[in-house]
């Protein structure tokens, strides 16, 4: 009976760890299957957030197309008012945009600033090829960089697109540019009364030089002007008398 009851503690101990053996296999395999859901769940997570970036792109490139496209519609529909902005602009310079006239052209730049059109261009500011059109070049040594000199016409632009750029005159750094000499005034050229006036005295010298070789040709000359000046005189009278 001593033999038994001591065989049977060992044969619970035995059942015992083969019980523990089990319970650590099964969690060892349970835990393998939550490692596999959790990098199942990573990988899901990881797609999710893809998605969701991509569709997020998706709607910026969306909203940005939509407004270029809106952007392009404003600017080919403003751009045709352009001139009328400009007329508006050079009546305000002179002094000729008053009374009603100017409450229309206040109102109409009030609309087309409320569409996103922005006027652009100054003296002072620095030249950037992209918004400004150099049509002159001078130098200047006040400026240390190309610069808006001169503004003849304004820019305008939506946004970042440029519906119009400015006309301007740019002044480089260097010396200032020499004055040009005033050009002479051009001599007046003799006109045909001049001529005729300046080659008189010559004609009646070769006259007298002629009466004073022979005294015949002299006395025939003088009678030819006696005859027509008495010609003359009966003409008028005759005139005269017409009346």
């Amino acid at each position: 009976m001593s033999d038994e009851y001591a065989a049977e503690p060992g044969g619970e101990g035995e059942r015992a760890n083969l019980a523990v053996t089990e319970l650590l296999a099964k969690l060892a395999e349970r835990t393998n299957e939550l490692q596999g859901v959790q990098a199942e769940l990573a990988e899901r997570t990881n797609d999710l957030q893809r998605l969701q970036a991509e569709f997020s792109n998706y709607k910026k490139r969306v909203e940005r197309d939509r407004q270029v496209v809106k952007e392009t519609a404003v600017a080919g529909a403003l751009s045709e008012l352009l001139p009328v902005l400009d007329d508006i602009g050079r009546a305000r310079e002179h002094g000729e945009l008053e009374g009603g006239f100017r409450q229309v052209g206040e109102a109409f730049e009030a609309v087309v600033a409320k569409q996103g059109l922005a006027r652009f261009g100054a003296a002072g500011e620095i030249f950037d090829p992209n918004l400004h059109e150099a049509l002159m070049s001078t130098t200047s040594p006040d400026v240390d960089e190309v610069t808006v000199a001169v503004l003849f016409r304004p820019g305008y632009r939506i946004g970042e697109r440029v519906v119009r750029p400015a006309q301007v005159q740019v002044a480089e750094p260097g010396p200032a540019p020499e004055a040009e000499p005033a050009p002479e005034p051009a001599k007046p050229k003799p006109g045909p009364a001049a001529s005729a006036a300046k080659s008189a005295p010559n004609s009646s010298g070769n006259g007298a030089g002629t009466s004073g070789g022979s005294g015949t040709s002299g006395t025939s000359g003088g009678a030819g002007n006696k005859a027509a000046a008495d010609a003359a005189v009966e003409v008028d009278d005759d005139d005269d008398s017409g009346l």
